[in-house]
């Protein structure tokens, strides 16, 4: 080593100072890499990514090949930096080398690329596993020895490497990815995975009509009150009920009623033939699951009961689609009907609107685990039926009673402004 020339040593040293940086930043690099990138260019064909995904299949013995060829150029360069010492000014030079080789390490070899890498992953991690597959192949054995050594000790503490743990997200998880995702996913796309995930926080009652204002056919009215009422229905399908909603006999498509299938002298008995039996679901079914019931039960309609088997209310599967696209409408300005702008940019909301719908209109966070409807969130923040002109802060939104009767609020004022309410509605 005394006959080696010292140039030769410095450059030997700072290739050990190159190496000891890309094993630093290629750990960081495979180890932050994001997991569903990776594999999406796996499938595409991209060689570097193929090989990440295998290598990372088993990290432990990644690891340990990083952290013995790691380990290893970091040792072989301290004992460098010792003889380059010894030949420039002795032994009393050695305390200072190595604390400049410390500091060049931590610099140069660790923090830089570290951070380079995790800024940047994929730039490092694909080049660095087409190097490390055969180098792995090469040291295998050694690799495996410090493996089974490490693993033995790990199971001491009562720790088991080979139950590999899945990077599966959970729901709340998978929602924030959706949400943080940024220009990435547009955000009409972004606002369906959205509600597709809130699909199994709400239930039917959340969007269903309830039962005063579902709209249906008494088979006990007369011919022409029946008929003008199928002609004005804005439902396609129409329960069937006998002297009360509560005795729904049938659902039957108005269309089939009114594209003469029913005979004026046989119209009530047409009416039965063509009514199907109701589909009936309980209240506080899961909209994921209902949307998966109607699937199953080829049904369109599903009337709501609750656990004493009253009616309730009435869903449709168009409400459900609704909530994962928005509004279904060739108006832009029927999106909202309970929603209207004044003049002063003031909105009118009617009490019955639900709060999921007012909170997707508006982009307001109205609390959806209490009351389903503005009238009622009133009603329970207020603890009585206030009178009109009655201001109040609702979570955080003025409003104002505009009209009120002796059971609901009838319709409610709200005169903030936002950059959000004047993007959703009247337009």
């Amino acid at each position: 080593m005394n006959e080696f020339p010292l140039a030769g040593l410095f450059l030997v040293l700072l290739g050990l100072l190159i190496l000891s940086g890309f094993f630093s930043g290629s750990e960081t690099a495979l180890m932050t890499l994001n997991r569903y990138r990776m594999r999406h260019q796996a499938e595409q064909g991209h060689r570097g990514a193929q090989l990440a995904a295998r290598l990372l299949e088993r990290p432990d013995r990644l690891i340990g090949l990083i952290l013995l060829g790691n380990n290893f150029v970091n040792i072989l360069a301290s004992s460098l930096a010792t003889v380059i010492a010894l030949r420039l000014g002795g032994e009393g030079t050695i305390a200072l080398a190595a604390g400049l080789l410390t500091l060049v390490i931590l610099v140069f070899s660790e923090v830089t690329p570290k951070t380079l890498a995790a800024l940047h992953p994929e730039r490092l991690a694909y080049p660095a596993a087409i190097i490390y597959m055969p180098l792995l192949r090469v040291l295998y054995p050694i690799v495996w020895l410090v493996n089974l050594i490490a693993n033995g000790l790990l199971k001491q503490l009562g720790v088991r490497p080979d139950e590999h743990r899945g990077h599966a997200l959970s729901q709340e998880e998978l929602r924030t990815v959706v949400t943080e995702a940024g220009a990435m996913i547009p955000e009409r796309s972004r606002d369906m995975l959205l509600a597709i995930l809130n699909l199994e926080q709400a239930t039917v009652e959340d969007i269903m009509v309830p039962r005063h204002e579902v709209e249906g056919i008494d088979i006990q009215d007369d011919d022409e009150d029946i008929i003008n009422a199928i002609k004005r229905s804005s439902y396609a399908r129409l329960p069937l009920f006998d002297g009360s909603i509560d005795n729904v006999i049938g659902i039957f498509h108005a269309r089939n009623a009114l594209g003469g299938l029913l005979e004026r002298d046989g119209l009530k008995d047409a009416l039965r033939r063509l009514a199907r039996e109701p589909y009936f679901v309980p209240e506080g079914t899961q909209l994921y699951r209902q949307l998966l019931n109607f699937q199953r039960a080829k049904e369109r309609i599903a009337l709501i009961v609750d656990e004493y088997g009253d009616f309730q209310g009435m869903v449709t599967l168009a409400d459900l689609v609704e909530e994962i696209v928005g509004e279904i409408t060739t108006d832009p300005s029927d999106s909202f009907p309970e929603l209207h702008r004044n003049e002063d940019g003031s909105l009118l909301f009617d009490g019955g609107i639900t709060v999921r719908e007012l909170n997707r209109a508006l982009r307001w966070e109205l609390p959806t685990d209490g009351p389903k409807t503005l009238n009622g969130l009133i009603l329970d923040y207020m603890e009585t039926i206030p009178e009109p002109g009655t201001s109040l802060k609702l979570h955080g939104y003025p409003l104002e009673i505009i009209q009120a009767d002796d059971t609901a609020v009838k319709t409610v004022k709200y005169a903030g402004q936002d950059d959000d309410s004047d993007s959703e509605v009247g337009r």
